[in-house]
């Protein structure tokens, strides 16, 4: 019987920092990913690697937390979240708290273990992107366009990656057009996902880039990913990324605005707005892998 209620829990915990939907892992990843990609000693060492996949688990499991523990009265009213474990008292207060100090420090564990080079500069760019990843949450309820407080802390994934691997944020072009990619992706893709939210949005008094673009919504996420494929183009020409990326590239630039096309069906569900995400994981991917071929080319 103890057996079953704590192996409950942990199903509840895993709930909590979103470990049983790995598109939104993997989609925090894919810009650090690009990032180790990109600096001039790529291809990065798998020991870095691995720390960044680690890093990235233990920060995007505190800001989910983060995000439950200041939106739990709202997910009950809202169709999408209402099933989460801290709107159903499925988990305390107290131990998502617990949680969230045991995510930064492991975080922090991480950010201390990377090369001792670099290690000092990761842990102050940690230490500027936590406040940000921690009020993110609230953004919805005093900012006009949430979505771009997100890119910032999105942004955050490439600037660290790139420390630990260069020891220095003086990456140039390569670095300013990942994390201007990163920014454009992350603000598209997020804003189709508040579209899933809008009624419930609005009804409540919350703010969203949807609600806040109205009917332009969809030509800026439109545009967006457009200016995502010419800074990654223009990253990739500047890094010296060889002929096997374009491709692939290509196929990606083009499948961004196929996803934006398909949003045009009368008939949209939330069912669809979740397919746009988890297809833009796919699509930040073949990017991923295009820069990989590349540098390996």
């Amino acid at each position: 019987m103890k057996k079953r209620s704590f192996s409950k829990r942990l199903g509840q915990w895993a709930l909590l920092l979103r470990w049983n939907k790995p598109s939104g892992r993997l989609i925090l990843l894919i810009p650090a990913g690009w990032s180790l990609w990109m600096t001039p000693s790529a291809p990065p060492p798998l020991s870095l690697v691995l720390l960044i996949i680690a890093g990235g688990l233990c920060v995007s499991g505190a800001g989910c937390i983060a995000n439950d523990l200041w939106d739990r009265k709202i997910d009950r009213q809202v169709t999408r979240t209402n099933k989460r474990p801290l709107a159903l008292r499925t988990v305390r207060i107290s131990t998502a708290l617990g949680l969230l100090f045991v995510m930064l420090l492991f975080s922090f564990l991480i950010v201390v273990s990377l090369p001792a080079a670099s290690s000092a500069l990761c842990l102050g760019i940690a230490l500027i992107a936590l406040p940000i990843i921690l009020i993110y949450p609230s953004a919805k309820r005093w900012l006009a366009l949430p979505q771009a407080l997100l890119a910032i802390c999105w942004g955050f994934a490439v600037l660290i990656p790139w420390a630990a691997s260069e020891s220095s944020l003086l990456g140039g072009v390569p670095l300013l057009s990942c994390w201007g990619a990163t920014l454009m992706w992350t603000f598209g893709f997020d804003t189709v996902y508040a579209m899933a939210d809008r009624n419930d949005d609005k009804n409540l008094g919350l703010k969203s880039s949807v609600l806040t673009l109205g009917k332009k919504a969809k030509k800026i996420v439109a545009i967006s990913y457009a200016l995502t494929s010419i800074f990654l183009a223009i990253g990739a020409h500047w890094a010296g990324v060889g002929w096997s990326f374009w491709p692939f590239w290509l196929i990606a630039s083009l499948g961004m605005q196929r996803e934006i096309l398909i949003l045009n069906d009368s008939v949209l569900s939330i069912s669809k707005f979740g397919r746009h995400f988890k297809n833009q994981v796919w699509i930040g991917g073949l990017i991923l892998l295009a820069l990989i071929l590349g540098r390996i080319s």
